[in-house]
């Protein structure tokens, strides 16, 4: 029984996101992607090839964000069931990628009746550069990449130290292309990637760098979690109620300094000095107070906090979603503004035209918050110099580091409670990549999870887990010096792209 080209496609593209954590069923995907590659070759016009890759990215995109609905759930100016609407609506916007990628494929790679190389090849040069494209499109939207899959393959997940993620989501397209030219009997291309892949997942302990080791008395870091979710924001007492937790589970000072960090939008004070009476619900320089008592002289802490922008006026013009630096004397250090903000969720486009209409913000608040200048590193006495990365900005890849002022870690303050059960582990598998591509550590501190002290090889060194309230301290990780990634970026992957495309061109003439 022959199934039909569109409903092929529809059950492939659901099957391709089981890849991504939490389930990680990465073969499922470069089988799907199989699927989705014959489709293609097979499909007797453009327009077909078009609208066969549109429909394997809507059913794709649908599934892996699914957990886009929960964030509806607790949005009381919209009912929840629009989230549905949502996810899907997203979608549709979303396969184009996948659309322009089928559709290069189809027109620049094919050539007579069964897929070969130079098919394939295109396909992973064309998917390198339309996931890209999505990343920087409209403020981008670089969730899930398909490289994300071969983290439960270490040796093969860190290639994203030397040509990054979009480049290593090529190869796996590359890696679906060789299975299906398995089932077609054309032996060169699959004996290639099989042999490099497994040399690489077995050869990886011996080619991996030696892990930094800290020294005697080295800083620690202390990673907060107080597993107070969304649906008590309204509650009476939260504020303090939060508070109170988060001190608490900061722990007290040791013989080592230590930076504590909390998660996004915790502290539901303001902490800086200067704003009209009427904002302050707690004097700020009381709340400071109170987190420096949980300080040793050498500490400080890194806290997730909204800041206030007023014009000449005293009007509030617009908030930072911040991260404050608050150091032992009660001081703040420095402040990190969040750069990449979230449409719908941290700011309305088009606000005079949709609040109107009834549409909006996700997020609680009438405030719009106001981008920062972007990746920056802020010092830290006593820790030097520290990379911020607010929730979802960590996921773009090449985009992460202050490349003028190299951080010794990075920290991703999130708050994944609007996420549901699959959004907290895709996003902490995300950040697991950037710290492979850079080179660097990261500290992830989540309200309910899942929270993390992630190495610079990406390995997992000690998490709270979702739905737990809890802290975890450790030594600070080290740094790896800058990899060949966090040299060039993604000039790389558009070496890559390069590269597949000629590769392709010379075995067509080759063949010929």
């Amino acid at each position: 029984m022959r199934f039909p080209p569109v409903l092929l496609v529809l059950v492939a593209g659901a099957v391709s996101a089981l890849g991504f954590a939490p389930l990680q069923w990465w073969p499922l995907t470069l089988a799907a992607f199989a699927v989705w590659l014959q489709c293609v070759y097979a499909a007797p016009t453009l327009k077909a090839a078009l609208w066969r890759s549109w429909l394997f990215g809507v059913a794709h995109f649908t599934i892996g964000n699914n957990w886009i609905q929960h964030a509806f759930d607790y949005q009381d100016r919209m009912p929840p069931v629009l989230g549905y609407f949502a996810v899907v609506g997203l979608a549709l916007y979303l396969a184009i990628y996948p659309m322009l990628a089928g559709g290069l494929a189809w027109r620049l790679g094919r050539s007579g009746e069964r897929p070969d190389a130079g098919f394939v090849l295109i396909a992973g040069a064309a998917w390198i550069a339309t996931e890209w494209l999505r990343a920087v499109m409209f403020t981008g939207y670089a969730w899930n990449p398909i490289g994300v899959i071969w983290l439960p393959v270490p040796g093969i997940a860190h290639l994203a130290s030397w040509i990054g993620t979009y480049a290593l989501s090529g190869l796996t397209v590359v890696a679906a292309g060789a299975l299906l030219l398995a089932l077609h009997r054309r032996w060169p291309l699959p004996a290639g990637i099989a042999v490099a892949g497994l040399a690489l997942a077995i050869g990886w302990p011996m080619l991996r760098a030696p892990d930094p080791v800290s020294p005697p008395g080295a800083p620690r870091v202390r990673v907060v979690q107080p597993n107070i979710g969304q649906e008590h924001v309204a509650t009476d007492g939260y504020a303090a109620a939060v508070f109170d937790r988060l001190l608490r589970l900061s722990g007290s000072p040791g013989d080592a300094p230590r930076l504590v960090v909390w998660p996004e939008g915790t502290l539901n004070y303001y902490v800086e000095d200067g704003y009209p009476r009427q904002w302050y619900d707690a004097n700020p320089a009381q709340v400071r107070a109170m987190i420096a008592a949980r300080l040793g002289p050498r500490d400080a802490a890194l806290v997730g906090g909204t800041a206030l922008f007023f014009d000449r006026g005293g009007q509030v013009e617009g908030a930072g979603n911040s991260v404050f630096a608050v150091l032992p004397d009660g001081r703040l250090g420095g402040r990190y503004d969040k750069a990449h903000l979230v449409p719908y969720g941290e700011y309305l486009p088009m606000r005079t035209l949709l609040q109107p209409l009834g549409l909006s913000r996700l997020v609680m608040g009438d405030i719009d918050f106001a981008p920062g200048p972007g990746p920056q590193s802020v010092t830290v006495p006593g820790f030097g110099a520290v990379g911020m990365q607010v929730c979802y900005e960590i996921i773009f890849s090449g985009q992460v580091v202050d490349r003028a002022n190299r951080p010794r870690l990075l920290f991703n303050p999130s708050n994944d409670a609007w996420f549901g059960a699959w959004g907290p582990p895709q996003h902490l598998a995300q950040a697991r990549m950037r710290a492979i591509e850079e080179g660097l550590p990261i500290l992830r501190s989540t309200p309910t999870g899942i929270s993390a002290i992630i190495a610079a090889d990406g390995r997992l060194l000690a998490t709270v887990p979702h739905g737990q309230a809890g802290a975890i301290e450790l030594p600070l990780p080290l740094a790896y010096p800058p990899t060949l990634f966090a040299r060039f970026g993604n000039l790389i992957a558009a070496i890559v792209a390069l590269f597949l495309a000629g590769a392709a061109v010379a075995i067509r003439r080759r063949t010929r």
